[in-house]
């Protein structure tokens, strides 16, 4: 018989904890065996949607890991918090499932990839953008050769905000999330807010997949700076390469958010290779290739996700439960150079100059 993966979900600071529930329930050999946070009213909403009963729901996790003795633990807490709960939880001997984005700094990153290291447990990151279709079929192409060695990574993503939607993208009115900006942990930096924070780890990270694992050389980065802010809501980060040079763009304020109508920029990849480019876009059911043999471009499907992969959830327990070890954007080793390029990114926006990558 199929173990059953018993869940846990710690810290309700980002609303994807509902997403990531929901895939658990749906999930034949997994289970909620939990839920926690300090607040019982950030619960409500999910327990609720979910049916979780009400004793298995609590506002300590230490009592919430030793009643359920769950496999694993998903975390979503305020990216400052990051670091503050994997050494909590860690210590419990499960595995931990983190919410994106990886840390509020290398430093942070560091501390979480010992904390679960000791436990001999696995670490993963999840970055949403990593289940898209047209980035799994983009990414295929690439390590085909289709578009030769790639070359640039153009990125441009995020969404009206954070507070106009919650879990399963439910809308949040503008009126309702102005109100919130001032006691939002989003836009509270100590805690770890902004878009740069926010999106940067998902262009980079992924851009870094992309890439092969290649890390850049030196970071240029600028941020917008609106009056009564404490954080960005707009970032421009240029990656220089031993080959060339990528570009990552974050924003809080797209036209529209594109999980309902693709705005302009539009959000997600452009890659130049030295045999051909490819656009590869959140959402859409295509992406557009140009190769010599086609230079007027050609439009393909994108590749259907098989079981097993199209979720992170259903990836998770499939590679644990086969002791196959985690790979791609998942991998914490992989989303350090990412991490490293986001610090990057953020030290030269402070200096206001060029820097060499950190770390």
């Amino acid at each position: 018989m199929a173990k059953t993966w018993k869940f846990v979900g710690i810290n309700f600071d980002h609303m994807h904890m509902g997403d990531l529930l929901r895939m658990v329930r749906e999930h034949p050999d997994a289970e909620i065996a939990g839920v926690c946070d300090e607040d019982p009213k950030r619960m409500e909403g999910t327990s609720e949607a979910l049916g979780i009963p009400r004793d298995r729901v609590f506002t300590d996790y230490r009592a919430c890991l030793k009643r359920t003795k769950p496999d694993v633990a998903i975390l979503c807490p305020s990216t400052g918090r990051h670091a503050e709960y994997v050494k909590k939880v860690a210590p419990f001997g499960v595995h931990v499932f983190v919410e994106k984005p990886f840390a509020a700094s290398l430093r942070d990153a560091d501390a979480m990839i010992a904390a679960v290291k000791k436990t001999k447990k696995t670490l993963v990151i999840n970055w949403p953008l990593a289940w898209y279709p047209p980035h799994v079929t983009t990414k295929r192409l690439i390590d085909e050769g289709r578009i030769g060695e790639l070359l640039e990574v153009h990125y441009y993503d995020g969404n009206r905000g954070p507070l106009r939607h919650i879990a399963d993208k439910v809308e949040i009115t503008a009126a309702a999330a102005a109100r919130e900006k001032s006691k939002s942990w989003w836009y509270q930096k100590a805690r770890g807010g902004g878009s740069l924070n926010d999106y940067l780890g998902y262009g980079v990270t992924l851009g870094t997949w992309f890439h092969g694992g290649k890390a850049p050389l030196e970071v240029t980065c600028t941020v917008d700076a609106r009056p009564g802010l404490q954080v960005d809501e707009h970032s421009v980060t240029v990656a220089r390469y031993a080959f060339g040079l990528s570009k990552f763009e974050t924003r809080w304020g797209t036209f529209t958010d594109p999980w309902t109508n693709q705005p302009q920029p539009k959000c997600g990849f452009v890659l130049m290779g030295t045999k051909g480019t490819i656009s590869s876009y959140d959402y859409e059911k295509t992406i557009r290739v140009q190769t010599r043999a086609h230079p007027e471009g050609e439009e393909l499907p994108v590749d259907v996700l098989p079981v097993g992969k199209r979720n992170p959830i259903e990836f998770f327990i499939s590679m644990v439960s086969s002791g196959e070890k985690i790979t791609g954007p998942l991998d914490p080793a992989l989303c350090r150079i990412g991490q490293r390029i986001v610090d990057s990114a953020a030290l030269s926006a402070r200096l206001k100059k060029t820097v060499k990558l950190v770390g």
